[in-house]
């Protein structure tokens, strides 16, 4: 992962010589070889790059987060292997489905991602892709938790 403080060194290192570290160091080869031999772009490139450079940071980072498969908060997005069923096989939207519903049935018709996650094996990607494909239906509903603040899904038949 990059960080903001490093590149911003490297991003200062034109100071002293080389231009374009802190994009060689952001994953942006091209453009970080351009900076070098063309002096960060006769310095402007230089200039408006510390502008763009915690946007650039942040951008790579998700990068690595998404090649990685994990969350922001650095949650699996997938199962870890050998916890689940191994090899993982991605469950049909209609089986996830009806887990979920078992699993909104036993919680009196209330459930969060996080339960549906334990209560399917799923991971949080496509719990919340098939909990956005039954919004879209009007069999469930989104609220909050008043207590926790929790996003909670509301299976009105359930209930």
């Amino acid at each position: 992962m990059s960080n903001l403080g490093v590149s911003y060194l490297l991003w200062a290192a034109c100071f002293f010589g080389p231009f374009g570290l802190h994009r060689l160091y952001n994953g942006k080869i091209g453009t970080g070889l351009l900076w070098l031999f063309t002096f960060g772009l006769f310095g402007f490139g230089q200039l408006l790059d510390l502008l763009l450079l915690p946007n650039m940071v942040e951008e790579h980072n998700a990068n690595l987060r998404g090649k990685l498969g994990v969350s922001g908060a650095g949650i699996p997005l997938y199962p870890i292997a050998g916890e689940i069923a191994a090899p993982y096989t991605k469950q049909t939207p209609e089986r996830l489905g009806v887990k979920l519903l078992k699993a909104a049935y036993t919680k009196n018709g209330r459930l969060s991602v996080t339960q549906g996650v334990m209560a399917t094996g799923a991971s949080f990607a496509e719990v919340e892709e098939a909990f956005t494909a039954m919004l879209k239906t009007g069999y469930v509903s989104i609220e909050n938790d008043p207590v926790t603040g929790v996003v909670m899904y509301h299976f009105h038949e359930l209930s």
